[in-house]
């Protein structure tokens, strides 16, 4: 029996029948392309190591991050997992910290560079951002030792995620679709498009929605995108709620484009769109942490560095953050940038 989707809204371009899609899509994926990337990439030894090493890669990279004071700032605590503090709240976006980016423990993605900073190091989390479920966003253990150490911590997720949440225990989880709003801790918390797909078994491909979001306050405007391959459909999310004084944009897990450019935005795409949102700054992510594509893991942070210089974007507003580094919002620029 086919499923259902109980969210269904047949006015709304991203519904189907049976879950969800990507309206503005170009091309999708077809059968026996990722057999077909698998192979490819075992042929050439792909991924690389970083050039100079992992030990290398881990100390230019990463460093213990610093959560002190009180001013508005954001924190990159790797991949895709954002920790913001806006008037005293504090908001993390897809924290999967745990070994692996698998449903199992002993196989999978594996983390390459170390947690920047585990549950109980982290200042009192006020709302998770849940961008969509895969598994390098959307880890288990995470949630279960979020949901342990801040019980009455709330989940703002895309629409088909509640259920799962909810039977691991979380007390307060909304769903939303694009374009949506929730009010919560002063903030204004948008649910936004992004051009992705989800899945975590078999049989449930495209079935929970995927998203990105962005956060209002008089005094702040922030994106974060979650995944996402570049669309036109982004730039709406400039010209409704823009412009924005941080975007968190991914950069990594890019090759190949032939298979991966439908879902995963790559450096110069990124850039065009930090550029087309109106930014003043952005946090690069998505990258540093699992090897999930091709390229390796210091790649990302070269390509960005052509790409906002082809672009005539400031190097300060929109270049690689260490892992467990800190832009403080209100003041000009003052991440820290790695040692070479």
């Amino acid at each position: 029996m086919a499923h259902k989707n109980r969210y269904y809204d047949a006015s709304k371009a991203h519904h189907t029948p049976e879950g969800f899609r990507n309206p503005q899509q170009a091309h999708a994926r077809g059968e026996g392309d990722f057999r077909r990337w698998q192979e490819e990439r075992k042929q050439q030894g792909l991924p690389k190591p970083p050039k100079q090493g992992y030990a290398r890669f881990i100390a230019d990279w990463w460093q213990q991050p610093d959560f002190s004071g009180s001013e508005d700032a954001a924190w990159w605590l790797g991949h895709a997992c954002v920790l913001f503090r806006v008037q005293g709240r504090y908001i993390l976006t897809d924290p999967a910290l745990s070994e692996r980016a698998s449903p199992l423990s002993f196989y999978g993605p594996r983390r390459k560079t170390p947690v920047a900073a585990e549950i109980d190091q982290l200042p009192p989390i006020d709302v998770v951002l849940l961008s969509h479920n895969h598994y390098d966003h959307l880890d288990k253990q995470t949630v279960k030792k979020l949901l342990k150490r801040f019980p009455d911590v709330t989940f703002l997720v895309p629409l088909g995620l509640k259920n799962w949440l909810t039977r691991r225990g979380a007390r307060h989880v909304e769903e939303l679709d694009w374009w949506d709003v929730q009010h919560h801790s002063g903030l204004d918390f948008h649910c936004v498009p992004a051009q992705h797909w989800s899945m975590r078994t078999l049989w449930d491909r495209n079935r929970s929605l995927w998203c990105g979001w962005v956060m209002t306050h008089p005094t702040l405007r922030l994106y974060f995108s979650g995944d996402s391959g570049y669309t036109p459909l982004l730039h709406q999310i400039g010209e409704r709620l823009g412009p924005f004084d941080l975007a968190a944009l991914p950069i990594g897990a890019y090759a190949p484009r032939w298979f991966m450019g439908p879902q995963h935005m790559d450096p110069q795409q990124s850039a065009q769109l930090f550029k087309q949102l109106n930014c003043r700054r952005a946090i690069p992510i998505h990258w540093g942490v699992f090897e999930l594509a091709d390229e390796s893991l210091d790649e990302p942070p070269g390509i960005l560095q052509q790409a906002i210089s082809a672009e005539n974007i400031s190097a300060q507003a929109f270049c690689a953050l260490k892992i467990g580094g800190r832009i403080n919002l209100s003041t000009p620029a003052t991440f820290q940038e790695p040692s070479k």
